[in-house]
């Protein structure tokens, strides 16, 4: 399915308890960052978080990301999208390897739900098979406040879309060319989900910020990158979680 469609479902990968511990660290980093729009909690808040390195190094997720890039793993980027009800904003029809600074682009994005994310609630939408057409220009759009303030610069049809339907622990993975986008949430119910951009070690990060700030080996061999280190814990700095004083 995903190398004819450009997405794949994995159903039960995380367990409730630990969900349950993410729920809690979103509300924490949110109240650490109450200027920060909750649809923004990325990367430059991971360097100095045990508890999201702890999160995005379990190996029930590397083991999916192994299928797709291999055993020598890496992460690129990680980002939570928190949709709060009645007013979480849009994430427009675009293809994420528009952005990113990777040579070559193999790069494998897994969407971990944190919430039910339906229809309802703006859950992630696909065009399927969207992902062996290449890569579109990019356009600003300003015209209402979205998650990119940019989408596609081609017509998407939209009614070919699927709707990424997931229930908490759910992962949905795609391909970096695969055109998707979201849309807003009017409903009651907040729509949660962690984006972690896993790379193959042999994939370089060309931005010129070195180590990129989010730039973590993982698994496997260390490859052609620099990396972070690993944030050790502390109790006056960090989110608390089970295992944290044994973390490093």
């Amino acid at each position: 399915m995903y190398e004819t469609d450009g997405y794949a479902i994995f159903r039960n990968v995380i367990d409730s308890e630990l969900i349950k511990e993410v729920n809690d660290h979103v509300e924490w980093l949110q109240g650490r960052h109450p200027d920060v729009r909750p649809e923004q909690l990325g990367h430059i808040y991971l360097r100095d978080d045990p508890f999201w390195l702890r999160l995005v190094s379990d190996d029930r997720l590397l083991d999916i990301a192994e299928q797709f890039v291999g055993p020598d793993i890496a992460l690129f980027a990680s980002h939570y999208i928190s949709k709060p009800p009645f007013s979480g904003q849009p994430v427009l029809w675009h293809q994420d390897a528009a952005f990113w600074p990777l040579d070559p682009m193999e790069v494998v994005t897994l969407w971990l739900a944190v919430d039910h994310s339906t229809p309802e609630n703006g859950c992630v939408r696909v065009v399927p098979g969207s992902h062996r057409s290449g890569v579109a220009a990019t356009r600003e759009n300003t015209t209402l406040e979205n998650v990119l303030g940019s989408e596609i610069a081609v017509e998407v049809d939209e009614s070919a879309a699927v709707d990424m339907v997931l229930a908490p622990g759910d992962v949905e993975v795609h391909h970096p060319n695969i055109v998707h986008g979201s849309n807003a949430n009017t409903s009651t119910q907040r729509r949660c989900g962690l984006t972690i951009r896993y790379i193959p070690a042999s994939t370089r990060i060309t931005d010129p910020e070195t180590p990129y700030p989010s730039a973590f080996h993982l698994r496997g061999a260390r490859g052609v990158n620099e990396y972070q280190p690993l944030p050790r814990y502390d109790t006056d700095r960090h989110f608390p979680f089970a295992g944290s004083i044994e973390w490093t």
